[in-house]
């Protein structure tokens, strides 16, 4: 079921078939009653304070509330104020034998010109043409990028009469139910604006490497090839997210269920980018998933919480801490399940209650850093210190 998923899964860049990338990463499902395991995942919303290299003003969050009413020009306001900040994106890609255009989408960071978009509308671009709110083009270089998020900087050298950055809001805010606009390209159609609600938040979804990326916001907002790397907004006129993939019934084109790469992600990554061209994530070195009732069963914990460790990577920071994974399997129900692996319930004192929690504890740590976990080993708790450390290059890519 998830397998099926996480196959329908698009990137919504628009342009040559080089860019639709369907979503289908080796090792990144989640654990089901056979046995499948999904790697540590990529950035999920930070939990923790965001790090202090930051571009101001834009970094600065005004205090959590709901909107002032729902008025008949709510939205035509908030259009005339928001899309200034959005640009459309064209790229030439070359990629081996294969070249071609494409299109996406993006927003003003900063007053220096810098652009967040996602990492697959210009990964392979030769050439990056920035269109403006008001039709002024302007060619822009890639800054940095980072495959891990999905996420990429570019920059333009001025900004076009008129443009200016969106600010960022704060995605751990962020509930179901509250009203987002998204704002983009679709289909070349610039300047294009859908309205929806958050359908969710905390969906894990594949990025363009063997991790995952948690915390993703999920809207019914109508999000199209093209929209990639534009805004996902909220009535205030903060970016929460951006607009990444979409889940579809084997049609291009939005089903009602997009992604969007949390706000928070984009504040922990981007400066970095923007400072040295990467990201360096760290690293646990488990495959694993949250338990269910089939693990609980069959390794006869006495709750359906914590992260089910299935392997451990030889070499690893969790390997020379000493965590275990599955040792054999057993059959509940007529179905085969993992057990033996060890399970974390807590990460530096935080309650661990699924793997999702693991991903966030892991992130938004940096590489040399220890991370303190308790876990449970044949019924008994036990304290284990991991020092992480950077992500490997090439692990499974």
């Amino acid at each position: 079921m998830k397998g099926r998923f996480l196959s329908m899964l698009r990137k919504v860049c628009a342009g040559v078939p080089l860019v639709w990338l369907i979503a289908a990463l080796s090792g990144c499902l989640a654990l089901n009653p056979g046995g499948q395991a999904q790697p540590e995942g990529a950035p999920p919303v930070a939990t923790t304070p965001a790090p202090e290299t930051r571009a101001a003003p834009i970094w600065t969050l005004p205090p959590p509330g709901p909107p002032s009413g729902f008025s008949p020009d709510l939205l035509v306001n908030l259009y005339k104020q928001l899309n200034p900040g959005v640009v459309s994106i064209q790229v030439h890609i070359e990629r081996g034998p294969i070249s071609g255009s494409a299109a996406g989408s993006g927003f003003i960071l900063d007053n220096a010109g810098h652009i967040v978009t996602n990492n697959h509308v210009v990964a392979g671009a030769t050439q990056v043409t920035v269109i403006f709110y008001n039709a002024i083009e302007a060619e822009a270089r890639i800054v940095g990028t980072d495959d891990d998020s999905d996420l990429a900087v570019i920059q333009v050298d001025r900004l076009a009469e008129g443009a200016h950055p969106l600010p960022l809001g704060d995605s751990d805010q962020v509930q179901v139910g509250e009203w987002v606009v998204a704002i983009g390209n679709p289909f070349g159609l610039s300047g294009s604006m859908t309205v929806g609600i958050v359908s969710a938040v905390g969906r894990m979804i594949p990025s363009e490497t063997p991790f995952t990326i948690p915390q993703a916001i999920q809207t019914d907002a109508a999000i199209n090839p093209g929209n990639s790397g534009g805004p996902l907004l909220n009535l205030r006129g903060e970016v929460i997210g951006v607009n990444a993939q979409i889940a579809t019934g084997g049609s291009p084109a939005s089903a009602g269920v997009g992604f969007a790469i949390p706000s928070n992600v984009v504040r922990l990554v981007v400066p970095a980018l923007i400072e040295r061209g990467a990201y360096d994530w760290p690293w646990l070195g488990i495959q694993g998933t949250s338990v269910n009732l089939f693990i609980m069963r069959a390794n006869r914990l006495e709750t359906q919480q914590g992260a089910y460790i299935d392997s451990v990577i030889q070499g690893s920071p969790a390997d020379r801490a000493g965590l275990r994974g599955s040792t054999g399997s057993r059959v509940v129900n007529g179905l085969e399940v993992p057990v033996g692996g060890d399970v974390i319930i807590e990460a530096d004192g935080r309650p661990i209650r699924d793997f999702s929690d693991l991903l966030v504890a892991v992130a938004f740590k940096r590489p040399g850093d220890p991370l303190t976990l308790t876990i449970l080993r044949e019924g008994q708790r036990q304290g284990v210190t991991v020092t992480l450390a950077p992500r490997p290059q090439r692990l499974g890519r």
